[in-house]
Formats: structure tokens, sequence, C-alpha cells
């Protein structure tokens, strides 16, 4: 059917990029990590030395495997990390630099001058080192004895997974209670920022809304939201996925009135983003008591889940399945047709319309779009003034909107997933201006839901000036524009991506996305990772396909005169497995 809503095109302009040791420290295959919760990330960190001030101990708990600690060149050294409250430790990940040690222990302490052991080894063999463990203690260290190189020792990440609040945990039952079930909050946001930011926003289980306190008077200290149960409930574990305006200090309290509370759940080191926390207590209603906020803004939070037995739970809907060990073939477009034909309108609609981000192409109804005969769709883009417009043209650069013509396609209304493998083979141009992307856009956009609300999954982008260079991201409305969570990479040797057509393949399941180039995995994006590092992950529901070739905007930059014209994209096949 025709699309009664058009997609926008909203891409990242100057997306950040990684520095070559980040991919490098990315194609390692991650570390396999503990069911029970992620406690050191963003906590205060020290360590017996740094090597110089861009190698700080906080780099190896900040979450991201792109920055590391590094000590000075000597035996013993050490890095430790204060959880902020005693915890129950089960697991704590290792990931090496070069520089790594063969003789370390693994130690914890209730006060940070006294310490005990819980691991040891003289045989370490550097890497990605992932150590089960049990002990107990605020402060964690990890402390080298012998270093395997000439060098200090060096971390990318020093990961500490366990539990806290002195409860042992979800017991047999336990089960979601809070979803759908009636919010209440100091002030509630709604706004052309946080649009109906109201209480119920964090029990609905759409990790893309959100409550968040009033903008007029609600940033201001204590700052709360609660949730009614429906019926007394024993509480085990309460989740919370916090929007950068989050909590520093804060209680989790439970109340058989909602007049009276108590805490069961106490912490004046709230690191933000994604927190699992095990509790104990027992109550209808159930609160988030903020007292000191981590940011000049009020609080907000994107999910807060209380999980448990008794209350009056509501079922939750079904998560949608992971895909087949055995995928089969779902949807394939191999351009066969023969040389003029159009796109398969049972697979493909046009996309007509101007482009976003200052783009300076006008997209044509399957004008710019054809099979060559040899294999191949055509995307091309044309330098020519669109028919009817009168369209003003910059004297210094020679550009202007409708100066340019091109094509833009997808797949909305006729086909969509949610999971799977997502692969095309592509030949992109070359040349100043040029904006190649195959992407796939969360298919509620067309039912009115605004971008990135709806998310946004880019499996390449080119750049026409830089056609040695390939992007891969994510959006969402944590992380979006050139926000957005992604990676660069290359080709070996430097290749240029335009000299022939490659391979790009997504593997998509309900915890990652696996970007890969004729094979090779270029970036990984860890759900785990994401949540606890950038905001929530929306991509458990589903996306359809586009393809398009833009000129211009804000990422790419204008065309010049020797930006070739027409410029073509060639698409051999897309394919998608489920």
């Amino acid at each position: 059917m025709r699309l009664s809503r058009r997609p926008l095109r909203l891409k990242a302009a100057g997306l950040v990029a990684i520095a070559a040791s980040f991919v490098a420290a990315l194609l390692v295959a991650p570390p396999a990590e503990a069911a029970d919760p992620l406690l050191s990330q963003g906590k205060t960190a020290t360590a017996s030395s740094a090597e110089n001030v861009a190698f700080p101990a906080s780099a190896a708990v900040d979450g991201d495997p792109g920055t590391r600690w590094s000590s000075a060149f000597g035996d013993p050294q050490w890095i430790r990390v204060d959880l902020g409250q005693t915890a129950t430790i089960s697991q704590v990940v290792l990931s090496w630099e070069a520089a790594y040690a063969t003789g370390f222990r693994l130690e914890t302490s209730t006060d940070g001058t006294n310490w005990s052991s819980i691991y040891s080894t003289t045989t370490g063999a550097g890497g990605n080192q992932t150590l089960n463990v049990s002990g107990s203690g605020r402060y964690v260290r990890l402390l080298s004895t012998a270093r395997a190189t000439q060098w200090g020792v060096s971390l990318w990440e020093f990961k500490v997974f366990g539990t806290t609040g002195g409860g042992p945990g979800p017991g047999p039952g336990s089960a979601l209670l809070s979803y759908g079930k009636t919010g209440a909050a100091s002030t509630q946001q709604h706004d052309s920022n946080c649009w109906e930011c109201t209480p119920a926003r964090a029990f609905d289980l759409d990790p893309a809304s959100r409550w968040a306190t009033a903008t007029d008077s609600g940033w201001v200290d204590p700052g709360w939201i609660s949730v009614d149960l429906g019926a007394t409930a024993q509480i085990d574990k309460v989740v919370l996925q916090w929007d950068p305006a989050s909590a520093k200090a804060y209680q989790i309290q439970v109340s058989n009135d909602g007049n009276t509370w108590t805490p069961i759940y106490t912490t004046a080191a709230g690191p933000g983003f994604k927190e699992t926390l095990t509790v104990t207590g027992t109550g209808r209603y159930v609160r988030m008591y903020g007292t000191q906020r981590n940011t000049p803004y009020g609080y907000s939070l994107w999910e807060f889940q209380v999980y448990g037995t008794g209350g009056a739970p509501n079922t939750p809907p079904a998560p949608p399945a992971d895909p087949s060990p055995n995928p089969q073939l779902i949807f394939a477009d191999e351009f066969n047709g023969p040389s003029g034909t159009k796109p398969d309108a049972a697979k493909w609609s046009a996309d007509p319309g101007t482009g976003q981000n200052n783009e300076l192409q006008v997209y044509t109804n399957h004008n710019n779009t054809q099979m060559d005969g040899q294999g191949n769709l055509v995307l091309e883009a044309r330098r020519e003034v669109t028919p009817g417009s009168a369209c003003p043209i910059d004297p210094v650069t020679g550009s202007g909107t409708c100066q340019y013509t091109s094509a833009r396609m997808n797949s909305g209304g006729k086909f969509n997933t949610t999971y799977g493998k997502v692969e095309a083979r592509i030949k992109v141009p070359k040349g100043n201006g040029l904006w190649p992307a195959f992407w796939m856009m969360g298919a509620d956009f067309l039912t009115g839901r605004p971008w990135p609300y709806n998310g946004e999954i880019d499996i390449v982008e080119i750049l026409g000036r830089e056609t040695t260079k390939g992007y891969s991201t994510l959006h969402a409305p944590a992380y979006n524009g050139a926000g957005g969570y992604g990676g660069t990479y290359g080709l070996p040797g430097g290749a240029d991506f335009s000299n022939d057509f490659h391979t790009w393949t997504m593997l998509w399941n309900s915890t990652s996305i696996t970007y890969q180039v004729d094979g090779t995995t270029v970036f990984v994006v860890d759900k785990a990772q994401l949540e606890a590092t950038r905001g929530p992950w929306i991509f458990d529901h589903p996306f359809y396909l586009i393809l398009n070739l833009a000129v211009g905007g804000d990422f790419p930059g204008p065309p010049n005169a020797q930006t070739p014209f027409p410029a073509r994209m060639l698409v051999d096949y897309v394919r998608v497995y489920k």
C-alpha cells in the first residue's frame, strides 16, 4: 500500500570518530558476563599510579571500551573501586590492554584498609578474563604483583558484578508486578521537550517513553515517583533505567497505605543509567524518593520496574522471539529485472519529497530508480532542477535546494521484521556531497510515532568525500543525531569502498546487534553495555528497510565541481533471514 507518511531522513551530523584502539578492542570477542547486576559502572576508582593524566583509574569503570587506566612502570600496582555500599561479589571481568599482569590478586574490603583475597594467580594470560569469585565488601581491588611487559599494567575495563541491598536476591516465582499499574509523582513534565512524561510512562514497558519532573517547579529536591501494585507484595528486585536526569542520592521505599514509607534501599552514589537493585521489603506501594540530583535538571526514568511475589500483577506482553539458529530467508530482492524496469511494487514504495538535515536533493517517484539489466538496482542522483520549482542557487557553491534529484525507497507497509540477519551487497558512489545509505526505521513511525522515539538502525552510511570509511549507528531518544551510538571502520589496507561491491550485514537479536562488512565483524552493540552507559535499548519491535542516495546535507557537506553527475548507487541484492 502507499504510505500516508514519509519517513524522515534523520542522520547523525558529525558522528564521533572511533579511535583505532577502540575499534581494535571491539573486534575482540566480548567476555561473558554474570547474570548479577554490574556494580562498578561509574563508581569512584583510585589507583596506585597513572602513566599520565590521559589514563586515569576512572577510565576503567566508565563503561567506555575505548578508554583505559594505565599504571606507572613498576611492581606492585593496584586499582580499586568503591561500590558505595557493601555488596556480595560474584564475578569480575577484566579487559586487559597489551600491558597486562601475569601475577595478580583480587581483594575485597569493608573499609578500604583491610583486604581479603578472593582470587589469586601467577599465570595471568591477559586479554579478556571472566573470573567467577565469592566475596563481599564495599571496595574491590586488583593488586598486580608481576607485569607481563616492561611497561606498567593497563585495563580497558574493570567490571565488578554482584548484588546489594542485603537480601538473598529474587526468589522462586518472582515476577514483574508494576507493569500497567497506577503511578503517582511529585510533579510531571508535559511540554515540547518531554511530551506527556507522566508517571504511567515509567510502568508501560515502553523503553522510549519516560516520566520526568516538571520544569516549572520540579527541578528541585526532593522528587519522587511511586507505583500502586494493587495489593500487598513481597519486593525482591527493582530496576531503574534513568534518563541522564538521574538521582545521585535516593531511597527505594515501601508502604502499605501510600502515606507512611519505609526505606528498603539507600544510596548516596547512584550512578544513573541502568541500576538493578536486589532488595527485601513488603508493601502495596513502592517509591523512588530522590534527595540529590546528578544534574542541574530534575528526575527522569524511562523504566521503573518492581519485581517480587504477591501484588495484583498484569500480564506483560510476550517479548518477540529471537532468531532461529537455522535462519530461513523471509525477504529477498535480487534486482534481476530487465534494464529500465522499476523496483518490485509488492516489495518497495518510492519515497518522494525533500530530505532532512539541509540536504539538497528532491527524491522522485521512481524516476531516478531502475534496474540496469546486469542484476543491479540503480539509485541515481542527477544534477537537474526539479520541473516547476523555483529554487535559489548559492552563487558561491553553485548548489541549491531542488537543483538535484535522487532516489529513496522503502519497504514500509509491505515488509518489516523484528530481529534477524539483514544484508545487502552495494557499490557506493564517490564524490563530495554524495551520501548513500542502507538503513531501517521503526515501523511505528508510519502510525504517528515521531523520530527518534520509533528508533533508527543505520546498517551503513558512506560519505562520498571519504569513501575509505563506513558508519554504522543506532538512534534512540537518549542517543541520536550527532550523539548516535555507533562506530566507524575501514577496509583492509585502507581500500576504497567505492571501488567495488561490498556486503553489509546486520545480525540482530534481543541482546545485541553485530555489524559486519564482507563477513568481518566491524562493530558490536551489546544491549547491557548500551543501557549501562547511554540509555534504553528500543530495538525490540518491527522495523522496515530503506535505501537512498542523498545529495548534500550537514553530514556529507555540499557537492562541488568535481562531483560526478549522474552518480549511481548500485545494489546487487537485499536479503533478510529470520
